[in-house]
């Protein structure tokens, strides 16, 4: 069926595309127009729902409610990918920054300070450290 097709293409463009990163500014845009399209879609299929069933007709579909259901779940499936992909991303970041403070933190007991410590110099702990 064509629906079957239609949404199983869905379902690879939203993979593909949250694959990439989402640091670029184009994304985040993409993103932002992809939501804007969804709520114009919704407030149209609420609009005129007599045009979504004929829409769904088009497609091979009986009722405009099951295509709206189809296009739902991979509304659903997609935003639960970026949801954890961007959950993904904040656990690397906590863990950089996690890491990046105990290491100030050791260079502030032992008074050492990065800008002042030569990079070949070795980190001694402090004869108080060791107690």
């Amino acid at each position: 069926m064509l629906i079957q097709a239609l949404l199983l293409i869905a379902i690879v463009a939203v993979v593909i595309l949250l694959g990439r990163s989402s640091k670029n500014v184009k994304h985040m845009a993409f993103r932002r127009l992809f939501l804007l399209a969804f709520a114009a879609a919704a407030v149209f299929a609420i609009l005129f729902p007599h045009v979504l069933t004929q829409l769904a007709q088009l497609f091979g579909v009986g009722r405009g409610a099951d295509l709206l259901l189809y296009a739902l779940v991979v509304a659903f499936v997609g935003s639960l990918a970026m949801q954890s992909r961007r959950a993904t991303e904040l656990g690397r970041m906590i863990t950089l920054n996690t890491r990046r403070l105990a290491i100030l933190e050791a260079e502030t007991e032992l008074g050492l300070n990065s800008a002042t410590r030569s990079p070949s110099a070795p980190v001694r702990p402090s004869p108080s450290a060791g107690a």
